[in-house]
């Protein structure tokens, strides 16, 4: 059993309080906000320090806006605690690497909340691209803007999403990057950008966002020797194209995709990463270190 605190009862908080609750494996023995907006079972504080100085905890959950979890993500270290961050891990590399060194000094098992690294169809979707050689990945995450961010622009909030993607699915390394963005309807942040990258091996990656789109998108398409595939992140659908022939006509599979709830999948690999260091898929500090870089220009 891991002793869970979450901090953050925001909307994705919300998530993970109720996913965390529904899991055999975790008990939640503390949650924190700056207010408490409803009755849980469970003991709530609205003062971090005492949360940390009366409640028994092995693991935190922060889910706090991003400008703050520097400053909450230290204090918790320092009391020994193991961590897990929703993505980005901080506000600015800089911050980040502050994370990481108390990380270190404190021997603390920290990941880092990329949930699209378990939906199931990125994980079948890297099954298929395990053996082949891959040509180019192209992605789409468009939306209308969420009332929720306030903090981060789409470069931030979105774009690591698939920075990271980039990387993970690929198993290789971002060379080089052309970042063009914009600001259309929003006053303090970018709201529209492509990507566009260089990976080793000449792969070559877009990504595509947006707060502009009146429906939700998140697709993924790679370009391989021997296939092309399409992957839909929201509906967990994937199919492969392949076999072009001289009359235009082409063989269509759709891969088989287990569904699950992918932030099920990530607190299951979570909850054996606190109690025995596998990783299993869970981004690691330096990771999102690696997309803040990208993402920021830097």
């Amino acid at each position: 059993m891991v002793k869970v605190a979450l901090i953050g009862l925001g909307s994705m908080g919300q998530n993970h309080y109720r996913v965390l609750k529904s899991l055999t494996g975790f008990e939640i023995t503390a949650l924190c906000d700056i207010q408490q907006t409803k009755e849980y079972a469970e003991p709530f504080y609205t003062d971090l320090d005492e949360m940390l100085e009366k409640a028994e905890c092995d693991a935190v959950v922060i889910v706090v806006p991003t400008f703050l979890h520097k400053e909450v993500a230290i204090k918790c270290l320092k009391k020994g605690k193991h961590l897990f961050i929703e993505k980005p891990v901080a506000s600015t590399v800089e911050e980040a690497h502050e994370i990481l060194k108390v990380a270190k000094e404190n021997d603390a098992r920290v990941c880092v909340g990329y949930i699209e690294r378990f939906n199931p169809v990125v994980e079948q979707l890297k099954n298929e691209l395990a053996d082949t050689e891959i040509y180019s990945i192209g992605i789409t995450r468009v939306g209308p803007f969420p009332p929720r961010i306030a903090d981060v622009g789409i470069l931030t909030d979105l774009s690591v999403h698939d920075i990271d993607l980039i990387r993970y699915i690929t198993g290789k390394e971002i060379k080089n990057t052309s970042i063009y963005k914009s600001q259309k309807i929003h006053n303090h942040h970018e709201d529209n950008a492509i990507l566009s990258f260089e990976l080793e091996d000449e792969v070559v990656a877009s990504i595509t966002t947006n707060w502009l789109t009146p429906f939700r998108k998140r697709t993924i398409e790679v370009a391989t020797k021997d296939a092309y595939f399409e992957a839909n992140l929201m509906e967990q659908d994937l199919t492969e194209f392949s076999e072009y022939q001289k009359n235009n006509s082409y063989v269509i599979r759709k891969c088989m995709v287990k569904k699950e709830e992918p932030l099920i999948r990530e607190h299951k690999a979570f909850r054996k990463f606190v109690k025995t260091g596998e990783r299993h898929g869970l981004s690691t500090i330096e990771d999102s270190i690696i997309t803040l870089e990208i993402s920021s220009g830097q």
